[in-house]
Order: C-alpha cells, then sequence, then structure tokens
C-alpha cells in the first residue's frame, strides 16, 4: 500500500523517429516477440508499433533481448487468441530517438476513460434493469503551460498539431515508474491573458490506446 505525490513528473514528447522497419510477425506470447529484420534497436529503446491487431497499434512498448532480427516487445501481452489472432500481428515498428520535455506544465487534467453499459430487459421482466459493459469513453490529457516561445517544446509541439499525426508520449513519475501511450497532440498558439496572471498555453493529449507502465 502506499499515496504517492505527483510533484516532480515530466511529460515528454517524441521529437525524432528513427525508420520505419517491417514487422513480419509477432508471437502469441508473454511478452510478445517481434520478429523484423533491420530494426535498428537496442536492449532499453523505446518503440512505437503498428499492428494487424487492433488492441496492439500504436502501443508503445520497451525493446529487450535483442538480437539482429527480433525484440522482445516488454510488458506486451498478446496471449489471447481472440484479441490476436495467430499469424494476423505483422505491421511495422520505429524506434524513438530523441524526446524533449513538455516543460512549465503549471495544471494537469485528465478526462475519459470512463465505462459505458448497455442497459436491457425483457419484456417479461418486471424488475431491474440488467447492465452489460461496453466501451470505454475517449481518453485524454490537458497540460496547462506557461507560456515561452522560446522554450524547445514550442515548436515540436506545433509541429504535431500542425501535421497531426500522433506522437509518443513519455511520462515519468516521481518513483521511477514510467507511462508510455501514443496520442494526438492539440497545441493552442494564443495564450489566457487574464490580468495579473501568468499566460498559459494549453496542450491537448488524445490517447490513440492503451498506455504501457513500467516499474522503477
Amino acid at each position: 500500500m502506499g499515496v504517492k505525490l505527483p510533484n516532480g513528473a515530466i511529460f515528454s514528447v517524441a521529437k525524432t523517429y528513427a525508420a520505419v522497419a517491417v514487422v513480419s510477425a509477432v508471437s502469441n506470447a508473454l511478452p510478445a516477440i517481434a520478429t523484423a529484420a533491420g530494426h535498428g534497436a537496442a536492449d532499453g529503446d523505446i518503440v512505437e508499433i503498428g499492428s494487424g491487431w487492433t488492441a496492439l497499434d500504436g502501443r508503445i512498448a520497451r525493446a529487450d533481448a535483442v538480437t539482429a532480427d527480433s525484440l522482445v516487445l516488454e510488458g506486451i501481452d498478446t496471449t489471447d487468441p481472440k484479441r490476436f489472432p495467430a499469424g494476423t500481428g505483422g505491421g511495422n515498428v520505429r524506434r524513438i530517438v530523441d524526446w524533449t520535455q513538455i516543460s512549465q506544465i503549471m495544471e494537469s487534467a485528465s478526462q475519459g476513460g470512463e465505462q459505458q453499459f448497455y442497459n436491457y430487459s425483457f419484456l417479461e421482466d418486471t424488475g431491474d434493469e440488467r447492465q452489460i459493459p461496453t466501451t470505454r469513453s475517449a481518453r485524454s490529457i490537458t497540460l496547462t503551460i506557461a507560456d515561452d516561445d522560446t522554450l524547445p517544446h514550442y515548436p515540436v509541439l506545433k509541429a504535431a498539431n500542425d501535421d497531426r499525426e500522433p506522437r509518443a508520449i513519455r511520462f515519468q513519475l516521481p518513483n521511477g515508474s514510467v507511462i508510455y501511450f501514443r496520442a494526438y497532440v492539440s497545441f493552442s498558439e494564443m495564450p489566457t491573458t487574464t490580468k495579473n496572471e501568468a499566460m498559459t498555453l494549453q496542450v491537448t493529449l488524445s490517447l490513440t490506446g492503451a498506455p504501457t507502465r513500467y516499474a522503477a
């Protein structure tokens, strides 16, 4: 058991990617193993995954037990053949080369992720409805940052906003744990201008898939 404070947490966005490498196959295993000739990754590198498996596509993972033509996707579980039909997980992988910290974050707020339900009852029912869980609502994180266009994150966020291509996001927690996810980046260049308050900008990270967390 334990209670943790977020003070000192750091958000970073992928600035540079290596070339895309074709993944010919992904194993049904825990952890999953991707076969990809010329992937260029080393142990500990962070990679973005494209896959024929919807539940794997867009995930971010740490490479482990790397060989010349394969890499273990640490923490990625593809053992369920219903979600991950054998032989259809191929796609691509690309290594994140460089990260840029999103600095001067003044506020952080998470939205979405709530479980949705389908409620139903039969004509003959006279009591309570029944309920089945369906999907979760789309998740996003809104960061309010102090306005400073001289900081390194400014052009990186602007480029991500303009090209509308998702980026890998790294969220480093004070206890050493790290959470990775992929998200579309929306960046407002118009600062707030409230008298006697810091001018701020908003960054919205719209998640495209499940996050991956690694312990310290």
